[in-house]
């Protein structure tokens, strides 16, 4: 009985872990299907944690896996006729393995769930157009990116928008008769995100 409470206890930690590891992207994609926005990085803190909470992951649904699969003692002959609670299932483990897996991939296909909002620019006057480097704190996977290359195309005269996690920068290419340079820094902020040095 104890041995079922801990599998169960360690099958759930396994799942916590999970999706801790990816609470820096889940809450912006499930923010921008709600249609509500601001908070993309409010989970960012979390990344250098990353690979710790990954491997808890995956030695705590390991564990619970072992507690299933390991052989059945002698004395829990009884136990072996008696129906198994759903915790104690295969169904139970492999949908606990598959969501935890989902969730530790998720910043790798997070993309996917951002819309493409690039809008077509046609550029009158080739001296309008004005390219800017944000330099951009917070951001820490490709689901980053995506949230603020969003939240920028949303803007009028957006030619384009480039922000990379590793260089931590957006470089954007805009018509500086249709927008300004600080409203696009107010676009980026608002997503959760910092501009710093500019």
């Amino acid at each position: 009985m104890k041995t079922e409470k801990t599998s169960k206890n360690a099958a759930y930690t396994g799942l916590f872990a999970a999706v801790a590891a990816s609470s820096c992207c889940i809450p912006s994609a499930i923010a921008l299907i709600a249609g509500v926005g601001g908070s993309a990085s409010a989970l960012s803190w979390m990344e250098p944690f990353r690979p710790y909470l990954i491997g808890l992951a995956i030695v705590a649904i390991g564990y619970a896996w072992y507690n299933y699969l390991k052989p059945k003692k002698a004395e829990d002959c009884c136990d072996l006729d008696a129906k198994p609670k759903w915790y104690q299932t295969k169904g139970f483990l492999i949908g606990i393995t598959l969501f935890a897996a989902i969730s530790i991939s998720f910043p790798y296909y997070a993309h996917i769930f951002y819309p493409n909002n690039k809008k077509e620019v046609v550029i009158i006057n080739q001296s309008d157009i004005q390219t800017v480097n944000f330099d951009v704190q917070g951001m820490t996977c490709a689901g980053c990116e995506e949230s603020i290359k969003h939240a920028v195309n949303e803007l009028d005269g957006i030619v384009s928008v480039i922000p990379s996690y590793e260089k931590e920068n957006t470089e954007v290419k805009f018509d500086k008769t249709k927008i300004s340079k600080e409203d696009i820094e107010k676009a980026i902020n608002g997503t959760g995100y910092k501009v710093i040095n500019q």
